[in-house]
């Protein structure tokens, strides 16, 4: 699958690993500070490992922003430590 680049993963799920510039990681629910207002990510050659290890499926983020923040959200849930 084409990635639709609807900003989705750079929004919704967690990522514990340090994102650059910031120090530190990012919590479920946060935009990401180098998601642009045109939704690309704007470290993209220098993204964490988990971004660039993320493979985009139509299972996961269906056919727009909605479906695939709605489908991640509730990754992060199942997947979350409590």
């Amino acid at each position: 699958m084409n990635c639709n680049q609807c900003g989705a993963c750079c929004i919704a799920p967690s990522i514990s690993s340090i994102i650059p510039m910031t120090g530190k990681s990012k919590p479920a629910g946060q935009r990401c500070i180098h998601l642009s207002n045109d939704m690309k990510c704007s470290i993209y050659d220098d993204r964490p490992v988990v971004c660039r290890e993320f493979t985009p499926t139509e299972e996961l983020c269906g056919k727009n922003f909605f479906e695939a923040y709605t489908n991640l959200e509730n990754l992060e849930k199942l997947t979350a430590k409590e």
